[in-house]
């Protein structure tokens, strides 16, 4: 497999010409949980204040939409983030999305989604969900999938700057990092590995 050039500087390299969408495309880590924690507070109020949810289905609902995150995540991590596409316009287009994190994964900037780019595509997913669920399910479960994504964002910049001493968090380090530095073609979960077990895309155990 060849490898590409891989920078463990924690400095952000500039990508663009413009001031603008330079700063556009770097955020602190912590910029993430200020945007969605009141989405996720707001959407809660909904279910249970405005549609009266039972706290069971409120439960479910809740935990099937950080599920759903989860099956999201790891197709956009396989299928699009590392989609490689032969011309070169669209290379470009990928290396900004995510061949720069493979180049600098330890960038303090570039390891969270900013808000630039998750907030287009958490509008996106709210109006998807709007139309295949009814109100009474919609908030509480758009609350999990929403909180689900802020796990996933924390998860990513721990998993590059922390030294854990916890097994679980250990083991979740090490897939992430085999999947940067050893084989990009597996371990596409970064919050869980689940989905790599269930479709195979895990690391051999030895």
């Amino acid at each position: 497999m060849k490898k590409n050039f891989v920078s463990n500087s924690p400095e952000s390299q500039r990508m663009f010409r413009s001031d603008l969408l330079e700063n556009l495309s770097k955020v602190p880590f912590y910029v993430p949980l200020i945007v969605y924690i009141p989405v996720i507070g707001y959407m809660i109020w909904m279910a249970l204040a405005e549609e009266k949810m039972e706290i069971l289905h409120f439960a479910v609902a809740l935990a099937l939409g950080i599920l759903v995150w989860s099956i999201v995540e790891y197709v956009l991590h396989r299928f699009v983030f590392h989609f490689h596409p032969e011309a070169p316009w669209a290379k470009r287009i990928h290396f900004i999305f995510h061949g720069v994190h493979h180049d600098y994964p330890n960038d303090l900037k570039r390891l969270v989604m900013p808000p630039s780019a998750s907030i287009p595509l958490a509008t996106l997913f709210f109006l998807l969900f709007k139309a295949l669920l009814t109100a009474y399910y919609l908030y509480a479960f758009f609350a999990g999938f929403i909180a689900g994504y802020l796990i996933y964002d924390m998860t990513h910049y721990a998993l590059h700057h922390y030294n854990f001493k916890n097994e679980f968090w250990k083991k979740l380090k090490k897939h992430h990092m085999l999947h940067h530095y050893s084989d990009e073609t597996k371990g596409y979960g970064v919050s869980s590995a689940l989905w790599d077990d269930v479709f195979r895309t895990n690391f051999l155990k030895k």
